[in-house]
């Protein structure tokens, strides 16, 4: 049978209440409470007694389970679940910021700020160093470069892939750092070893070249 638009719309509609037509269903009630093995007809009365309605949750199991609840109040319950289940789903994506090993102060910051966002939303980082013609010859201050923009965010991130040449480029990659436990206790224990100096922060120009 072809499928129209009618019934397109009766699949999208939810199963309660009259829509229900097993011969028979495993009724819960509102509070949680099995209330055994009946008839569509007989549940319906029950929920109608009640003011509720009779929903079909598990249409799966052998009978089909069906609660009697506040419909209304069950949707958005659902619909909530989806949306904290969505956000736990995050994809990961890479995201690119570029510079030249030249760059300006401020500049540098404005791509040390896009770098700290995309971190924080659970992106990774590709940091670029993009060089033309002799710049080549630089490669050495571009590392120093992206050495420095690794050490700005080493609060935020950690080192995927180590600065390297990537045709006419220099890249690498950052990942969000991920949250031991115990992290901050064990800081604290280490806080008397010697503090590890940084490597000198290569000098940025005043404007972009």
């Amino acid at each position: 049978m072809p499928v129209t638009k009618q019934n397109r719309r009766n699949q999208d509609l939810p199963t309660i209440n009259e829509r229900i037509r097993f011969p028979e269903i495993r009724v819960i009630d509102a509070d949680g409470s099995q209330l055994g093995i009946m008839q569509p007809s007989e549940a319906r009365r029950m929920a109608e007694a009640k003011d509720l309605d009779l929903v079909l949750v598990s249409d799966k199991a052998d009978p089909p389970v069906c609660r009697i609840i506040d419909y209304g109040k069950f949707k958005f319950e659902q619909e909530k679940k989806a949306r904290e289940a969505k956000k736990k789903q995050h994809t990961s994506d890479v995201k690119e910021v570029k510079m030249r090993y030249k760059i300006g102060k401020s500049d540098y910051q404005v791509r040390v700020n896009h770098a700290k966002r995309f971190l924080q939303a659970g992106d990774k980082v590709k940091a670029t160093v993009m060089f033309r013609g002799r710049e080549i010859q630089h490669a050495d201050l571009a590392e120093k470069l992206l050495k420095q923009l690794a050490n700005d965010l080493e609060e935020l991130a950690d080192v995927n892939q180590a600065p390297k040449r990537e045709g006419r480029n220099m890249m690498m990659l950052l990942s969000p750092k991920t949250k031991k436990e115990g992290g901050a206790k064990a800081k604290k224990e280490g806080s008397n070893k010697p503090r590890r100096e940084k490597p000198a922060k290569p000098k940025l120009n005043e404007a972009q070249s």
